[in-house]
């Protein structure tokens, strides 16, 4: 057995246990995850959802779509099938990588799913409307969405100024922020700062946080006051 050194990882406190980046959104009526990582059967368990009916998607790396095999309990529970949100590049992995819930003859007990295609168009999920905010993650668009006064955006490192008038007036941002060092592809901790600070959202969230940037409650003494490492079971209301 291997212990690990990093002082995050054997932290006590429970703010240090990150699974991967995912969020739960939910209205009187409808329910909805962004992304299926591959923590997704535990953090549904883990956050007693008993409803689901959709899945949006930020993009295809692994680690946001690993887990979409287990929405099929949705589909025994909820007796419907799974709406997925996605655009051109994600649903193309989906089908590469769970092409066998995509045949036109499928074995029984796979995920009953409905692809639906996204783009810069808003669009609603049920009864909750989402605002489609593009990022660039290096070279790679990404997602990120506004539902209603909540804008989540994760794995970005730059984001143009039409993109940031959508963000503009929110309440609530949760943004990622990998790590203090420079990252090719992720938005360092000082960088989210700075963006943070430039849209004037009153109320900000980081996510998507490696190990390496620290444990939650020093880095927490280091922000502004109105920014906060987010941390799992994190729960906002508007």
């Amino acid at each position: 057995m291997i212990a690990c050194p990093c002082p995050v990882c054997a932290s006590a406190d429970t703010h240090d246990k990150r699974l991967r980046s995912s969020i739960l959104v939910s209205s009187a009526h409808t329910t909805l995850v962004v992304d299926t990582t591959p923590d997704f059967r535990y953090q549904m368990l883990r956050t007693d959802t008993r409803k689901l009916d959709g899945v949006v998607y930020t993009h295809h790396h692994k680690d946001h779509i690993a887990g979409m095999d287990d929405v099929r309990a949705f589909n025994f529970i909820n007796d419907q099938v799974m709406r997925i949100y996605a655009n051109a590049l994600t649903e193309e992995a989906l089908r590469r990588d769970f092409y066998y819930a995509f045949m036109e003859n499928k074995y029984p007990g796979v995920p009953e799913l409905k692809m639906i295609m996204i783009d810069d168009t808003p669009f609603m999920v049920g009864d909750i409307p989402v605002q489609p905010i593009q990022v660039l993650h290096h070279k790679l668009p990404v997602m990120g969405f506004r539902f209603g006064d909540f804008v989540y955006i994760t794995d970005a490192n730059r984001i143009e100024d039409t993109e940031k008038e959508k963000i503009r007036g929110a309440k609530i941002l949760v943004l990622n922020a990998l790590r203090r060092e420079a990252h090719i592809s992720h938005f360092t901790l000082d960088e989210a700062i700075e963006l943070a600070n430039e849209l004037a959202v009153p109320e900000v969230y980081f996510t998507h946080i490696s190990h390496q940037l620290g444990k939650h409650t020093d880095i927490n003494r280091e922000l502004p006051a109105h920014i906060r490492l987010a941390w799992d079971g994190l729960t906002l209301r508007l």
